[in-house]
């Protein structure tokens, strides 16, 4: 069987203290657009080429023992840019699963989603859907991809279905804790992220995982997303293994 080619040197991974890797990640990959303004090419191009680096940052959090890597893809806000990059988008998202369905079933990345994907194009669900089911035996990682996806949007839904199920008697008032809370979100199947990253030297949550990012820690980094490489992951998870993590305690 081929298998990925290893990214790390084992002086690299001697950097990490293998008992402190981060299970779960989040990303907000920001500057595409200011990346592609730079390369003086279409705004567009840029999500292309920060689509291959994401692929590239799957197989590093893989390599490393990361069990779930979040990706900020397509906000709830996102609609409101040009009809032409919404389509570029959608169009990018089906091309890129599509053509790396088989690598990802053969490296066991479970493709997974969050948000309100069933507002997305037919076309694109249809693909997502179908590499979900391809790649739905994965257990060395899961790739989430947040798409149509709003934290707030997110909480406004769970509490929507709280009401529901308390009217329908499935659930008490007197039931209700933050653990329960957490059960209603779209990220119900995994631990909340320790490591929150952000590109592009931006330092906002803009609207992504605000129940779950309470405790998470954070890392930004200048570099815009189509730059950043396995090297700058690696460095964010360096840093995070510096940190005492007290989650509110003394």
């Amino acid at each position: 069987m081929i298998t990925q080619t290893a990214i790390y040197t084992a002086e690299q991974r001697a950097r990490l203290d293998p008992t402190r890797i981060p299970q779960h990640i989040a990303i907000t990959p920001d500057g595409n657009r200011r990346w592609a303004r730079k390369q003086m090419e279409n705004l567009v191009t840029g999500h292309y080429h920060g689509a291959n680096t994401l692929i590239k940052i799957v197989h590093a959090a893989k390599e490393l023992g990361v069990k779930a890597l979040t990706i900020y893809s397509f906000s709830t806000e996102n609609w409101n840019r040009s009809r032409n990059e919404i389509d570029y988008l959608m169009d990018l998202i089906q091309d890129f699963l599509t053509n790396h369905c088989e690598e990802m079933k053969r490296e066991g990345i479970r493709l997974k989603t969050i948000g309100d994907v069933n507002k997305l194009p037919e076309d694109t669900l249809k693909v997502i859907n179908s590499v979900k089911k391809i790649t739905g035996s994965g257990t060395q990682i899961d790739m989430i991809l947040a798409l149509n996806y709003g934290a707030r949007d997110e909480i406004k839904r769970a509490v929507q279905q709280i009401i529901e199920d308390c009217a329908a008697q499935k659930l008490s008032k007197e039931a209700i804790t933050e653990n329960v809370i957490s059960q209603y979100l779209d990220t119900a199947p995994w631990r909340d992220p320790e490591l929150f990253i952000r590109t592009s030297g931006e330092k906002r949550l803009s609207n992504f995982l605000l129940w779950q990012l309470s405790y998470s820690e954070v890392y930004t980094t200048d570099v815009l997303w189509p730059d950043f490489t396995p090297d700058e992951f690696l460095e964010a998870i360096v840093d995070f293994q510096k940190r005492e993590r007290r989650l509110g305690g003394a």
